[in-house]
C-alpha cells in the first residue's frame, strides 16, 4: 500500500487504523461541492487539477461477501486464540501476559461485562502503552501494574484448520466450478473515487464513464478503467492528475423542468430532446498492490491478520466489468437472453438463464466461482395483459371494460404494479417511469391543469391530442410521482424489460423456475464452461490484459473422499434389528423392520375439510390401512378414533373463530387428552396456518395434515411416510446409530459426559414485506447418547434482524430441558447455525457466542466446551466427478452426481480457517449441492476427520425419511421450527387485526415486533414441527 504525503511511521499506523475501521465506515460518504456555472456546456469538458502533492485518504470500498475485517483492537493486537481458556464464569482466570513490540496485549471481559484484573507484564516493557478503540482506553504500565480492559468483550477470530485435512474414506477425483485467477502481486491498481452530480442511475453512470473514456483518452492515460457504477473506479495505470473534473452532457428525453409533472406526459408539442449536464469529479484515494493479499493466500504472516479486502474488491470489480455491460446484473448474478431461451412461467413472469460469479480466497489461491443461475423477471408486455396474467380476478378484464375495481381489488393491483418501471406506447420516447401507486379516481373521472391553469379532462385530452379513445375508463391510472399528481393510463403502458420479479412466486411458478434450473451435472458443467469461454462471461473483454490477470478456463481438479456410511439400529420388535445402507444412494427401507422407538397412539381423531362424497367415502379405508402400516412399522395407532370422523366444509378454514371452536370441541370429547388430530383437506388452503396455530397453542394437540388426492391410491410409500411423521411428532424416532457417538468419537464424547447438539435458524419475511417480524428458532437434542430427539424454542424478533436477539434465554431453556431429561448438564455444546452469509460471520460469532456463554453462566459452576459452526446451503460451489463410469448402469446419467459422503477440505476451501464441503445426500434431480460447514469457534478441538464423520453420521438420523439428508438434522429441524413460527403470523384475513398490506407501508421506521402465541404445554416438548 502506498500513501502520499505522510511520514513512514505515521503512514503505517494510519493505513492500519483505516483498514481496521473499514467495517464501520460508510464508503459512500464523500464530501463534494456544487458550483454554479454561467455558461452552457453541450459536449465534453474537462478541468484537470494537477495536485500530485496533496494528501489523500485511503478510500474503503464496499466489502465483498467475504469475512468482515476485524475492529481496531484486533487490527493492532492479536486476540485470544482458541487454545486459551475462555471462561464464562463471573471472573476470568488471570493469565500471565507477555508483551512485546509486535504483539500488544489483547484484553477480554466476562459475561457481565465487568472486569478489573491484574496481569503480569514483562519488566522489559518500559513506559505506558495506550491503545484507543471505540472511545475506550487501555492502559498498561510497567512493573506489572493493573490494567482495565474495555467493557465490551474481546472480539474473536475464527477457528483455524486443526490439521492438513481429513484422511478417512476412499479417494474420488473431482472437478469444482472454481477457476484459478493468477495476479501479479506487484501490479499496482489505482483506486479513484467518483462523484457524479446530479446522482444518476447505475445505467446512466456507466454510460457517462464510457463516454469519458472514449473522449478523453489522454486524461485517463490511455487506460480502460473498471467501474462499479457508483463510487469506485479502478485503473491499471495512474491518470495524469490525482484530481479530474469533467462536465458531460447526455441526451435525455425530457421537458422543461417547470412543466415536468404534466408536460412530460401530456404535452407532446413541448417535447424535445435536451442535453442533461452532469458534473464528474474523479479523485485518487489509494494505490494498492496485491502483496498483502498474496501473503494471506500463501499463509504468510500472523494468523490473526484479516483478509486484505481492498485489492480483492478491486479485482472483483474488474472481473465484473464486461458481464455488467452485456447482461442484466441482479446481485452477484448476470442474466442474458444469449444464455438460452427464456421461458414463460405464468403470472406475468418469465424465467431467465444466467450465471453467478464471485471471487473467493481459497487454498489454491484466488478462484472465480462461476455457476449456472435462473431467476424470474417481469414479462415485458402491456400493463393490461400483465394484470390479466398476474391476478386471477382480472382474467376476463377485456370483457369487463365497464366494471370498476373494488377497494380490495385495487389494493391487489397496486401491490402487483408498485415499483415496476414502465414506458408509454402512444408516442416515441426513451423515458422510463416508476409506478408509485394508483389514482384514487377512475380514469374517466380524472382532470388535470395545463400550464395555463385550464382544467382538462384526461379522457378528452388523449382524444384531442392523440386521437385515442381510452378503453378501460373504469380502471385507475398509474401514479408515477411520489408527491405530485402525474398520471398514465394503464392501457398505454408497457412493462420495461430486465426487471427482476420481486413478488412472491406461486407454487406453480416456483416449480417451473426450479425445473429450468434443474440441470443434470453434465449439462450444468457444459453451461458453466461455455460461460467462461463465451462472449458475455467474466473473460469476454480485455480486462485480463489491462490488469495483468490470468483466469483459467478449466475447472479446478481436486481430490475428495467418500466417507463410509454408519451402521443403523432399528427397533427390537422387527425381524431386522440393524441395517447397513449399502445402496449407491445410501437409502434403506423398513421392510421387516420396526422404527427404533415406536409410539402408542390410543386417543386420536380425524377431521375433514371439503371433499366430494366419493373422496369422503375413502376415509374408513384410509384409517384402516394407515393403522395397518403403522403396525408393520412398530407403531400402534388405534383403529378406532376417539369420536367419529368429523366432516366440515372448506369454508370453516376461512373462519378462525369457528375453526377454533370445532377443534376445541374435539379436544373436549377426548377429555382434553387428545394425542393426535389428522386433518384432511380438499386442496391447499390458507387456513392451514390458522389450523396449525390453533392446534399448537390454544387447543394443544399435535396435528398431521394431508390432501384428499393422496388418499385415492394410498400407496405403501405414502402411508409409511405419513406414519414416520406421526410417530416423530408424538414422541417416537425412526432410527439410531448402531455405534453410538461415544463409541465412534470416544476422545470427545465419553458415555458419562453428555453432549447437546443445537441448531439455529432465522427466517425473514418476503422481500416486499416491510412489516412482519423475522422468526428465530433454536432446537436442541434431548437424549444421550442417541441424540435423535429435539425440542424447539421459537421467537419473533425485529424485522430482518439476523442476530438471534433472545438466544441466551432460548439456549438457557433448552439446557434446562436437557437437564430434566438426562439429569445432567451437557459438557459440550455443538452449535450449528444456519442462514448466515459470510459478511456476517464474525458479528454473529461475537454476539451469539456471548449469548450462549451468558445462558451457561446461569447454572452454577457450569462451563461447557462450545463448538460454533455455520452451515451454508445457499452457495454456488458445485462438485462433479472427474470421470463418469458409464458401465455402472444402463441409465448411467443417474450416476453423474457425486455419491453421498463426498467430502472436500482442500484446494477450494478457505486458506486458513476450518471449513469443508460435505455432500451427505444423493442428488435425485439436477446437480447435488454440497453443504458448506465453516467452524467459527472450536473449544472441543475437533480434528477434520472427527467433525466430518460426526456431521455425516448425524444426517442419517433424520426422523422423516429413510435416507441421509443434505445437512445436519439440528439445522433442518430449526428451519422447520422457524417455518412453523412464520405460520403463526400468517392468519387469514378475518383474523388479521395486525396485518397490513406491504404496499401501504413505509420503510422509514421498523415496525414493532409481534410476539408469537405461547405454545401449549401439551406439545412443547414434542417434535410437533417436523
Amino acid at each position: 500500500m502506498e500513501q502520499t504525503g505522510e511520514s513512514n511511521g505515521k503512514k503505517k499506523f494510519t493505513a492500519q487504523r483505516r483498514r481496521s475501521l473499514r467495517v464501520g465506515t460508510n464508503s459512500d460518504e464523500h464530501y463534494y461541492y456544487y458550483q454554479n456555472h454561467q455558461n452552457q456546456f453541450g459536449g465534453l469538458l474537462c478541468n484537470q487539477n494537477n495536485n500530485n502533492n496533496n494528501k489523500y485518504q485511503r478510500y474503503c470500498p464496499a466489502l465483498l461477501p467475504l469475512p468482515s475485517l476485524l475492529p481496531l483492537q484486533l487490527a493492532l493486537t492479536p486476540p485470544f486464540t482458541q487454545n486459551q481458556t475462555f471462561k464464562s464464569k463471573t471472573h476470568f482466570q488471570k493469565y500471565p501476559c507477555k508483551l512485546n513490540h509486535n504483539s500488544p496485549l489483547a484484553a477480554s471481559s466476562d459475561n457481565n461485562n465487568k472486569l478489573s484484573e491484574e496481569s503480569t507484564v514483562s519488566p522489559a516493557e518500559v513506559g505506558l502503552l495506550q491503545l484507543q478503540a471505540k472511545g475506550k482506553t487501555y492502559l498498561i504500565g510497567d512493573g506489572g501494574k493493573k490494567f482495565v480492559p474495555a467493557r465490551k468483550p474481546q472480539i474473536l477470530i475464527a477457528a483455524k484448520r486443526p490439521d492438513s485435512g481429513g484422511k478417512e474414506g476412499s479417494v474420488i477425483s473431482l472437478l469444482a466450478n472454481h477457476f484459478l485467477v493468477q495476479f501479479d502481486p506487484s501490479q499496482k491498481i489505482y483506486h479513484y473515487n467518483v462523484e457524479i452530480t446530479p446522482n444518476p442511475s447505475k445505467e446512466v453512470a456507466r454510460e457517462i464513464k464510457q463516454k469519458l473514456v472514449n473522449n478523453n483518452s489522454v486524461g485517463f492515460s490511455g487506460a480502460v478503467p473498471a467501474y462499479d457504477g457508483r463510487k469506485n473506479l479502478y485503473s491499471s495505470v495512474e491518470f495524469q492528475n490525482d484530481k479530474l473534473e469533467f462536465y458531460i452532457s447526455l441526451p435525455i428525453h425530457s421537458t422543461k423542468s417547470s412543466a415536468l409533472p404534466y408536460g412530460e406526459i401530456y404535452d407532446l408539442k413541448e417535447k424535445k430532446e435536451q442535453l442533461k449536464l452532469f458534473r464528474i469529479n474523479i479523485k485518487l484515494v489509494s494505490k494498492i498492490d496485491g502483496k498483502e493479499l498474496n501473503n494471506y493466500l500463501n499463509k504468510e504472516g500472523d494468523d490473526w491478520v484479516p483478509l486484505p479486502q481492498d485489492y480483492l474488491h478491486a479485482l472483483d470489480v474488474v472481473l465484473r466489468e464486461n458481464p455488467t455491460e452485456k447482461c442484466v446484473p441482479v446481485g452477484r448474478s448476470f442474466y442474458s437472453s444469449s444464455m438460452g431461451k427464456t421461458r414463460e412461467i405464468g403470472g406475468g413472469a418469465v424465467g431467465f438463464r444466467g450465471f453467478f460469479q464471485s471471487l473467493r480466497p481459497t487454498q489454491q489461491g484466488l478462484a472465480l466461482n462461476v455457476d449456472f443461475s435462473v431467476t424470474a423477471f417481469h414479462e415485458s408486455i402491456g400493463v393490461i395483459p400483465y394484470l390479466q396474467k398476474r391476478l386471477e380476478f382480472l382474467r376476463d378484464l377485456s370483457q369487463r371494460k365497464t366494471a370498476s375495481l373494488t377497494s380490495e381489488e385495487r389494493k391487489e393491483v397496486e401491490k402487483a404494479l408498485k415499483n415496476i418501471r414502465v414506458f408509454v406506447c402512444h408516442r416515441e420516447t426513451v423515458q422510463r417511469y416508476r409506478v408509485h401507486g394508483l389514482t384514487e379516481e377512475a380514469t374517466e373521472n380524472l382532470w388535470f391543469a395545463d400550464r395555463d391553469g385550464k382544467n382538462l379532462r384526461l379522457v378528452t385530452y388523449f382524444k384531442d391530442h392523440y386521437n385515442y379513445d381510452i378503453q378501460f375508463r373504469k380502471l385507475p391510472c398509474l401514479q408515477i410521482s411520489r408527491s405530485k399528481p402525474c398520471y398514465l393510463p394503464m392501457e398505454l403502458c408497457v412493462i420495461c424489460e430486465g426487471q427482476k420479479f420481486l413478488g412472491k412466486l406461486s407454487d406453480d411458478q416456483t416449480a417451473k423456475i426450479l425445473k429450468m434450473g434443474c440441470q443434470r451435472p453434465r449439462e450444468r458443467k457444459a453451461i458453466i464452461e461455455e460461460v467462461m469461454r463465451g462472449n458475455v462471461g467474466p473473460t469476454s473483454g480485455n480486462q485480463e490484459g489491462e490488469f495483468e490477470l490470468s483466469v483459467s478456463r478449466e475447472m479446478t481438479r481436486l481430490t475428495g473422499r467418500i466417507l463410509h456410511p454408519p451402521k443403523l439400529k432399528l427397533g427390537d420388535g422387527g425381524r431386522v434389528r440393524n441395517i447397513f445402507p449399502s445402496r449407491h444412494d445410501r437409502q434403506w427401507n423398513l421392510l421387516d423392520g420396526h422404527v427404533f422407538e415406536g409410539t402408542k397412539i390410543e386417543r386420536w381423531a380425524l377431521i375433514s375439510f371439503g371433499g366430494t362424497p366419493e373422496q369422503k367415502s375413502n376415509i374408513p379405508r384410509f384409517i384402516n390401512q394407515l393403522s395397518q402400516r403403522c403396525e408393520q412399522l412398530g407403531i400402534f395407532l388405534n383403529k378406532n378414533t376417539i369420536i367419529s370422523p368429523q366432516f366440515e366444509s372448506s369454508h370453516v378454514l376461512n373462519n378462525v373463530n369457528l375453526l377454533e371452536s370445532k377443534l376445541k370441541k374435539i379436544q373436549r370429547a377426548a377429555s382434553n387428552n387428545l394425542q393426535l388430530l389428522i386433518c384432511i383437506m380438499e386442496k391447499k388452503h390458507k387456513g392451514y396456518a390458522d389450523l396449525k396455530r390453533i392446534g399448537d397453542t390454544s387447543v394443544g394437540v399435535v396435528s398431521q395434515c394431508c390432501l384428499y388426492p393422496n388418499l385415492i391410491k394410498l400407496s405403501s410409500q405414502f402411508l409409511a411416510n405419513l406414519a414416520l411423521k406421526i410417530n416423530a411428532k408424538v414422541g417416537g424416532c425412526t432410527v439410531a446409530l448402531y455405534n453410538s457417538l461415544p463409541s465412534q468419537i470416544p476422545r470427545l464424547f465419553p458415555v458419562d459426559e453428555p453432549a447437546i447438539f443445537m441448531g439455529a435458524d432465522v427466517t425473514h419475511p418476503h422481500p416486499l414485506d416491510d412489516f412482519n417480524p423475522s422468526i428465530a428458532a433454536v432446537v436442541g437434542s434431548m437424549n444421550w447418547p442417541t441424540a435423535n430427539k429435539y425440542v424447539s424454542r421459537i421467537r419473533s424478533q425485529t424485522h430482518r434482524q439476523e442476530i438471534i436477539q433472545d438466544l441466551g434465554a432460548m439456549v438457557g431453556e433448552l439446557l434446562d430441558d436437557f437437564y430434566q431429561e438426562v439429569k445432567k448438564l451437557p459438557g459440550r455444546i455443538i452449535f450449528f447455525r444456519d442462514g448466515v452469509s459470510e459478511t456476517q460471520f464474525y458479528k454473529v460469532l461475537e454476539e451469539e457466542l456471548q449469548s450462549i456463554r451468558v445462558a451457561c453462566s446461569k447454572f452454577p459452576d457450569y462451563n461447557p466446551l462450545i463448538t460454533f459452526a455455520v452451515v451454508q446451503k445457499r452457495h454456488h460451489t458445485r462438485l462433479f466427478p472427474a470421470e463418469t463410469d458409464q458401465s455402472l448402469d444402463q441409465n448411467h446419467f443417474s450416476y453423474e452426481n457425486i455419491p453421498p459422503g463426498t467430502v472436500v477440505d482442500s484446494v477450494i476451501t478457505h486458506p486458513k480457517e476450518f471449513d469443508f464441503y460435505l455432500c451427505s445426500h444423493w442428488g435425485v434431480k439436477g446437480t447435488s449441492r454440497p453443504t458448506h460447514y465453516h467452524v467459527l469457534w472450536d473449544e472441543n478441538k475437533f480434528t477434520s476427520d472427527e467433525l466430518q464423520k460426526l456431521a455425516y453420521n448425524l444426517c442419517y438420523t433424520f426422523v422423516r425419511c429413510t435416507k441421509p439428508i443434505s445437512l445436519v438434522p439440528p439445522v433442518y429441524y430449526a428451519h422447520l421450527a422457524a417455518y412453523r413460527g412464520r405460520l403463526y403470523l400468517e392468519r387469514s384475513s378475518e383474523s388479521s387485526g395486525f396485518y397490513r398490506s406491504s404496499s401501504t407501508l413505509s420503510r422509514a421506521a421498523p415496525p414493532k415486533t409481534v410476539p408469537l402465541p405461547r405454545l401449549s404445554e401439551n406439545i412443547k416438548k414434542l417434535m410437533f414441527f417436523c
